[in-house]
């Protein structure tokens, strides 16, 4: 009996012990923005994190990605706000970011997993090793074309190496017999214009790594795309409807098949997949050719932590989960992305569900991502890649809709960026 009483007191104590701790748990916001599934799909792999590890409770916030881009860096700025989130602009924001190495087990698995893209936060010099971000997604842009169009315009599409001028001679041809509104539009970004700006010759750094956006093929292409937007080529609304450095995109006039050839990015993939259905075929197509390259640009979103968490071990923790290869592989599995993790990529991941278009997808842009132009992802790591990106959009909207000439604007990007520069302390 006396037994069977301490045995009974020692479970009480326990318990309540167990629910103590629990009601001292750390308690973590994760503000998360998402293009498909994504924050749900983390939120699941949390629930299993928190059924590990009780004493850490995470709350994740979905937020439109206007916040991410907008308020974000404000709260940042005054020292606040959540202790992780999922972000894009990784060199913008890397100075607020926590360094993880110093609380995780097995650095060298990041390193051998995620190597290429933790380059993208390291912007403290080039002694800088610290693991920022995980990058739970890996983008390219790239075109999406309706098959369908094509096929009942009875013009076959460009080939591999079709330059600019074949897709553009392309799309307004099935637009105009099939009677469909846009042949073509790309996102209101300074992101995706940078790589048709590429592939057109713009270098954006000279050798010492200063910005030199403005150059020759810079300029070519910027001719090219005002043009385009003003003689009807492109859906002129996709600029010109917003100003400064507000992001738009057309994806919902690619999903109403009222869109021939857009250019946006593989992040698009599962969206499309699951609203277009088989609505009408569509396919990924190699990134249209410059007289330098063929190029998309590589990004993605990365799940970071913040120095001014109150919880670095537990931030580190949960972001080490994250990171595991049985974890990593079904989030990506669930979101229909292109897995960053480098074992992940040689193994291949298993899509449940996805259907042709998206596994076909999915593919064209994998092997996109093998053919990028250096000078691409020379742009995505630079820390100001955001000031370039926003002044992109802003003055060559200008442009479109004439509240400046084509040079004004590209005067005004070069001025805004070098402003940018010296504000932020330096091009490096």
């Amino acid at each position: 009996m006396v037994t069977k009483m301490l045995l009974a007191g020692c479970t009480a104590l326990s318990a309540l012990a167990f629910s103590a701790g629990i009601a001292n748990a750390v308690e973590l916001r994760f503000q998360c923005y998402q293009d498909g599934n994504e924050c749900q799909a983390w939120s699941e792999e949390i629930k299993k994190f928190e059924a590990k590890n009780p004493d850490i409770k995470v709350a994740v916030d979905e937020v439109p990605y206007k916040a991410i881009l907008e308020s974000l860096p404000v709260q940042l700025a005054s020292g606040s706000g959540p202790d992780l989130a999922r972000v894009s602009d990784l060199g913008g924001l890397a100075k607020y970011m926590l360094d993880l190495r110093p609380h995780l087990k097995d650095a060298d698995y990041w390193e051998k997993n995620y190597g290429d893209e933790l380059k993208w936060t390291r912007v403290n010099g080039p002694n800088d090793n610290g693991i920022y971000n995980l990058p739970d997604q890996l983008t390219i842009t790239g075109p999406f074309v309706n098959k369908t169009l094509f096929d009942q315009a009875g013009v076959a599409m460009p080939g591999d190496k079709a330059t600019w001028d074949d897709w553009a001679k392309a799309a307004v041809e099935v637009a105009k017999k099939t009677k469909t509104p846009y042949p073509m539009a790309m996102d209101r970004s300074g992101h995706r214009f940078a790589g048709p700006a590429i592939s057109y010759g713009a270098k954006y750094f000279d050798g010492k790594g200063n910005p030199i956006t403005v150059d020759d093929g810079f300029k070519a292409f910027a001719e090219k795309f005002v043009k385009w937007n003003k003689d009807g080529t492109m859906a002129k609304d996709v600029w010109a409807g917003s100003g400064g450095a507000t992001y738009q995109d057309a994806s919902q006039e690619f999903i109403n098949a009222t869109l021939v050839f857009y250019l946006s990015g593989s992040w698009q993939v599962a969206r499309f997949g699951r609203e277009i259905g088989d609505a009408f075929d569509w396919e990924v197509v190699n990134s249209p050719c410059g007289p330098a390259a063929c190029t998309g640009i590589p990004g993605g979103a990365s799940v970071v932590g913040f120095k001014h968490t109150k919880h670095p071990e537990a931030v580190a923790k949960l972001l080490d989960f994250m990171a595991q290869e049985d974890v990593y592989a079904d989030f990506i599995g669930q979101t229909k992305a292109i897995p960053a993790n480098k074992s992940l990529q040689e193994k291949r991941v298993d899509y449940p569900d996805a259907d042709s278009h998206v596994k076909k997808a999915l593919a064209a842009f994998t092997i996109a991502a093998k053919s990028l132009s250096p000078r691409a992802f020379e742009f995505q790591g630079y820390k100001n890649n955001r000031a370039i990106m926003n002044a992109t959009a802003a003055r060559i909207t200008q442009a479109i809709v004439g509240e400046s000439t084509l040079d004004q604007a590209l005067d005004r990007i070069n001025a805004d960026i070098a402003e940018a520069v010296k504000a932020s302390g330096g091009a490096k």
